[in-house]
């Protein structure tokens, strides 16, 4: 394999040892054109009904590696964001909610589409994150069927379930789709692209053939934003388009809190339905201490548009996880019209800015992965808005600690969907940290509580160390529980903790 200089990777900070800029110009050149003879070659490797598929998706993958080179660095002119105007974020409480006989015929123009993607690896288990059960032995996937099924049954709609799989889920997926047959839910399955992890070093992708089984770790799904041409590619979009559906609710499957809201979908297609239409919605939620890092909406250049951390400029970056400066943070639930997505893939002007993923291999290789956010299409629609929901539509579940909350009774669980439970004073979610040394794995995590804790009073919750709960134990207010090294504490059946620091020698101090 030949080396492209060190001098292509022009990524803003690193300085190379010519400032001519045909010198650039020519070592960018070099860079794509090795990466594309790299990648032909590796389609060469593959039986030739497969070629023209996977030769468009590669087209996409070095497009996407193209613009990645000609830019000159993730981070925008932090000069020219703009003060989002008034009506930019619409308030969920003015939202009118539809009268009851408009709401088959506003089902009727919806498509429900889950990312499916992820596998639940980082809390300790195989296959799709999808299938780890988080609530009376449901699984986020039956908790989605069942919200759907309920919708389609109560208001005699038919609401089809998409999934966008990976490589890496596909084949268990499909397996455990097949026990919904019976159910009164249409569900659809597609592929997001599988795009070729490129070494650090040279710029030209590890994989040696496109046996991508034989090598799963040279292989990355490009992250959501894939979103868009795959699901034109499937045939998909055509066929809801051709149904006379017009919008689709696009959300995180680990996301309990993203069910379809009647109310938002009464502005975009029932009575409320704006004069202009309005392509795509963000919903955002009010910004915590806990949500620093999430993306933000900005105005830029007259558009609304997501800001990530990964674009804000190092000398900006508290500015960015200010709590008064940016109010919002994005929950990844998205709701886009369908045939002003078959617009902007027709006319080519789908444009979403690269996030670049540092990883290293087990075997020490160290490699990019070139991604792009669902979101980030937001300012190539026209008549963009955000939404300003409730926290309770944004209740993901990527760590134990996210596990605890929708397990305990802070939340009952109504035809798939979670409610907060009545019985809590306030709409606040706690807080809740839990060491990573002693919880991070769903089944060491089950094993450390005989049963869930009641949690309806308790506002921050911090456990680190060798720490176990007894049965019925009630948590108030603030409650830390230490366990210094080598020790461990068991909290007793029965115990109530109120505003308590539990330390190392179970001593129980008022907090």
């Amino acid at each position: 394999m030949l080396d492209v200089p060190h001098e292509a990777k022009v990524r803003g900070h690193q300085r190379a040892p010519s400032d001519s800029k045909e010198f650039h110009e020519v070592t960018k050149r070099d860079a794509l054109r090795l990466l594309e003879h790299d990648v032909d070659r590796l389609l060469e490797t593959t039986e030739k009904a497969r070629q023209p598929a996977l030769k468009a998706e590669m087209g996409r993958f070095a497009d996407l590696f193209g613009r990645f080179i000609q830019e000159e660095g993730p981070a925008l002119d932090w000069n020219k964001i703009q003060k989002l105007p008034e009506n930019a974020v619409m308030n969920y409480s003015n939202l009118k909610s539809p009268k009851n006989e408009q709401i088959r015929n506003m089902l009727d123009k919806l498509v429900v589409i889950k990312l499916n993607g992820g596998l639940g690896t980082s809390m300790g288990c195989h296959g799709p994150k999808s299938v780890i059960p988080v609530r009376s032995d449901l699984t986020f996937l039956d908790l989605t069927v069942q919200q759907i099924e309920h919708l389609n049954k109560t208001y005699d709609a038919n609401v089809p379930l998409v999934l966008m799989n990976s490589f890496n889920t596909d084949e268990d997926t499909e397996k455990i789709v097949r026990k919904y047959k019976g159910f009164r839910v249409q569900i659809h399955t597609f592929n997001q692209s599988c795009f070729p992890r490129i070494s650090r070093e040279h710029y030209l992708p590890v994989a040696k053939d496109f046996d991508v089984e034989k090598d799963m770790e040279a292989w990355y799904p490009p992250g959501h934003g894939d979103f868009y041409d795959t699901f034109r590619n499937s045939g998909l979009l055509k066929k809801f388009i051709e149904e006379g559906r017009e919008y689709c609710f696009l959300s995180n499957i680990d996301n309990l809190g993203a069910t379809v809201d009647l109310n938002i979908l009464n502005k975009l297609v029932g009575e409320e339905r704006a004069t202009t239409p309005v392509e795509f919605v963000m919903e955002v939620t009010d910004k915590t201490r806990a949500d620093v890092k999430g993306g933000t909406l900005i105005q830029m250049e007259n558009k609304l548009r997501l800001l990530e951390i990964a674009q804000v400029p190092p000398e900006h970056v508290d500015d960015f996880k200010s709590v008064k400066t940016f109010k919002f943070f994005n929950t990844n639930n998205i709701w886009a019209n369908l045939a002003a997505i078959d617009r902007v893939l027709r006319e080519r002007t789908l444009n979403m800015e690269i996030i670049v993923n540092n990883k290293t291999l087990e075997n020490g290789t160290r490699v990019i992965q070139l991604e792009t956010a669902v979101g980030a299409a937001m300012k190539c629609f026209d008549g963009a808005i955000g939404i300003n929901v409730p926290r309770s539509r944004f209740l993901p579940v990527k760590k134990s600690s996210d596990l605890l909350l929708v397990m305990s009774n802070l939340d009952t669980l109504k035809n798939g969907s979670l409610v907060m439970s009545p019985q809590r004073m306030f709409p606040t979610t706690p807080l809740v940290k839990l060491g990573e040394n002693h919880f991070s794995k769903v089944k060491e995590f089950l094993g450390r509580f005989a049963n869930i804790p009641d949690i309806i009073e308790l506002d921050h919750l911090t456990v680190s160390g060798d720490v176990t709960f007894g049965r019925g134990v009630s948590l108030r207010g603030t409650v830390i529980i230490i366990a210094n090294h080598g020790d461990r504490i068991d909290i007793p059946a029965g115990a109530i903790l109120e505003n308590k620091i539990v330390s190392g020698n179970m001593r129980i101090l008022d907090h």
